[in-house]
């Protein structure tokens, strides 16, 4: 029996925990989980829980290192604190709990600030990427946006350290606030809106200034062994709605192979690209399992399974997916185990 330890992860991690349970090795799993709400919907796949109390820094790593010495935890899959965790993996390592986490600190780091990986990759051929620039003023942000749209560019603007969508806004100077209160919540946002925003502060938390990529957006899921040496690439295209369409295309998977060559990010990464003109642009690379990865995992690739196999040493053949999946997703009604 392994112990497994997931803290504070999305909702979806409740398909990875039964598709690493439901493992066609027939090899048995205990899940432990955390989370600030016990009612949290990524605690009712997990066998034992407990409520997580708010912490930051080292104080955070101490209540995980104890919640695995307590538990006898065999593998931690953060998704919260990565960056904290990996600075003092060794902790972990000295009580015979295995991290699966990037253990490069100064790569983890650049990863969560958009604006430094975007700097890295500048000029290294791996992943093309959209012209941008960085702000922290009023003042710059139009310069930034009239500089954009002086090269032609639509543009739009989101938080350096965001995750998924957070804060992530499109200028549109088009649109009609009228019929915008009678419509869905839009991402859009006149400059001229935005502009007077910023201005009512001197300096604001760092945004990026950037072109809008127009055309179709891709994840790539991607596998990797524990020294970084990509095993399998999946793309996921977002279509219509809820829709999603995993095809072989080489163009991306070459991008994921760069990206693994040049990072070396263990176990399971995804990056984010969207097309502009036909050319594909990086959007982010995030160094864990992705909110999408459950839809990917239906080209027949069981990603956290096979990162669990890989974190224990366990060999096995490199997956081939099974290409030309459509494929949608709908709410699961569940009846709730009482976290109380």
């Amino acid at each position: 029996m392994t112990n497994i330890y997931l803290n504070r992860w999305f909702s979806v991690s409740y398909h990875y925990m039964n598709m690493i349970r439901d493992n066609p090795d027939g090899k048995r799993f205990t899940f432990y989980g955390t989370h600030p709400d016990i009612n949290h919907l990524s605690l009712q796949a997990c066998d034992y829980w407990e409520q997580e109390p708010v912490l930051h820094g080292t104080e955070y790593v101490d209540y995980a290192v104890d919640f695995c010495r307590r538990n006898k935890i065999d593998i931690f899959i953060p998704r919260l604190k990565m960056l904290e965790i990996a600075k003092e993996a060794h902790r972990f390592d000295a009580i015979g709990t295995k991290v699966m986490v990037c253990r490069d600190v100064e790569l983890l780091e650049s990863l969560l600030e958009k604006d430094k990986f975007y700097e890295s990759l500048q000029g290294t051929g791996v992943v093309p990427i959209p012209e941008y620039f960085v702000v922290e003023n009023a003042r710059q942000f139009k310069d930034a946006y009239e500089t954009l749209v002086a090269g032609g560019h639509k543009v739009c603007f989101k938080p350096t350290d965001s995750e998924g969508g957070m804060g992530f806004r499109i200028i549109d100077n088009e649109m009609d606030a009228l019929a915008n209160l009678y419509s869905w919540v839009s991402l859009s946002v006149p400059f001229e809106q935005a502009y007077r925003t910023l201005s009512s502060v001197e300096n604001f938390p760092k945004l990026m200034v950037m072109e809008l990529l127009e055309e179709d957006e891709f994840s790539i899921d991607c596998l990797s062994d524990s020294d970084g040496k990509l095993l399998v690439a999946v793309p996921r295209r977002k279509s219509t709605g809820r829709i999603y369409v995993m095809d072989d295309i080489p163009e991306l998977t070459d991008i994921a192979r760069k990206v693994a060559d040049r990072c070396r990010i263990p176990f399971v990464f995804n990056i984010q690209v969207k097309y502009n003109k036909g050319v594909p642009k990086l959007l982010e690379i995030n160094p864990r399992m992705s909110g999408g990865l459950f839809i990917t995992c239906l080209t027949g690739v069981n990603m956290p399974y096979l990162a669990v196999k890989t974190i224990q040493g366990q060999a096995f053949e490199p997956p081939i997916p099974e290409f030309g999946v459509k494929a949608s997703y709908l709410e699961l009604p569940i009846v709730m185990k009482d976290r109380e």
